[in-house]
């Protein structure tokens, strides 16, 4: 898979850019603040319609403007593609594909494949429980249609049935609609906890060699999938999982309605990481906690490949920097085939790479070398 080209309009701080990348490497270079992260932020989005620092669309757009243009034109599986997105303050955003309007972002899945590797993934590790969910949600979602449409079901149920519970206690007739949403949370719930169980089990075949070969097999890293205790076997299909959510859903009702808020499901999920057998989020130094970080990435990158036959493009944003002598070695011998942006500030750090192309980006403004 490969973005040939991009365009540009009032997103973040580009009032208007167009590149024509090259299909090996493209090396974006420019001083902190001038638009390298938001040039890989574009091409991220236009292949699953979310945003790694941005919750919400209209935090994309230009300030003083009201809507945002985003155009790529992309070869996957063999077929030219142009993907687009129309973003807009206070109205819903529309997404099109070779001009057909998108329903959801779900649509978007297996069109454009990304795995984007910035800073604050070498901290992936260290962080709370969410910050894996969305490692797996990114993943997943541009692989499986079906477990897109689900999470973007279930986020929904889930804001809904939030609001349920905390204004019960004023309106008590809300709580008569409280059971369809909770039967409905779990239905999507199935399908996110099978899809999760089975993506994490192929993070624990490819993830752990690719550690060992960072670490010079001095450690040993192990994965483990955590949901919902009443659940026995979280690969098993969502037809069998999805009595063992409303079971736990039922037994998790008072204290629901006790604390106003959702506390069964899989919005509480971990992907656990051990290192030596130690949690790592607690014990692993910080040089482990970024290699076992380059580790799931880079097992991510592999099965996209397994599953789609191309590699996904990878982007690196400043992350050499943040990175030893040895694995950035690691990281750039690793980089063997498919399209790879790479953000730095100094073009000097990337003479180890083949040729490619090079840009310069000064206050939202995109220059070739």
């Amino acid at each position: 898979m490969t973005v040939n080209e991009i365009t540009l309009d009032f997103f973040r701080n580009y009032a208007h850019g167009e590149a024509v990348f090259h299909p090996g490497v493209n090396v974006i270079v420019g001083e902190n603040a001038q638009g390298k992260t938001n040039l890989l932020e574009a091409v991220a989005y236009l292949s699953s319609a979310a945003s790694h620092r941005a919750r919400y669309d209209r935090e994309l757009i230009c300030q003083g403007v009201d809507h945002a243009f985003l155009k790529a034109g992309v070869t996957s599986r063999g077929r030219e593609i142009v993907l687009e997105a129309d973003l807009h303050r206070g109205t819903r955003r529309q997404l099109r594909s070779n001009g057909v309007r998108l329903k959801t972002a779900a649509e978007l899945s297996g069109i454009l494949n990304t795995v984007l590797f910035c800073p604050e993934d070498l901290y992936l590790i260290r962080e709370g429980a969410e910050a894996r969910r969305r490692f797996l949600d990114s993943c997943i979602c541009q692989l499986r249609p079906r477990y897109a449409q689900a999470l973007g079901e279930y986020r929904r149920l889930y804001q809904h049935k939030t609001r349920i519970l905390k204004d019960s206690e004023r309106y008590p007739s809300l709580l008569e609609a409280l059971d369809d949403f909770s039967l409905r949370m779990a239905q999507c719930g199935a399908v996110i906890v099978h899809y999760r169980a089975h993506f994490v089990k192929r993070l624990r075949e490819a993830a752990p060699a690719i550690h060992a070969d960072c670490s010079g097999g001095r450690e040993r890293l192990e994965l483990r999938y955590e949901t919902v205790s009443a659940v026995t076997d979280p690969e098993a299909p969502p037809k069998v999982l999805l009595p063992q959510l409303l079971a736990h859903q039922e037994a998790h009702r008072r204290a629901e309605l006790e604390a106003r808020s959702c506390l069964s499901g899989p919005h509480k999920d971990e992907l656990a990481v051990e290192i030596d057998g130690s949690p790592a989020k607690s014990y692993a130094s910080q040089g482990q906690t970024r290699t076992a970080a380059l580790a799931l990435k880079l097992a991510a990158r592999d099965i996209f490949r397994q599953d789609t036959e191309e590699w996904p493009v990878l982007l690196l944003d400043d992350v050499l920097s943040e990175l030893d002598q040895r694995r950035q070695e690691f990281v750039l011998n690793r980089i063997t085939s498919g399209q790879v942006f790479i953000t730095c500030c100094e073009e000097e750090k990337l003479s180890r790479l083949r040729e490619g192309k090079a840009f310069h980006v000064r206050g939202g403004a995109l220059f070739p070398v």
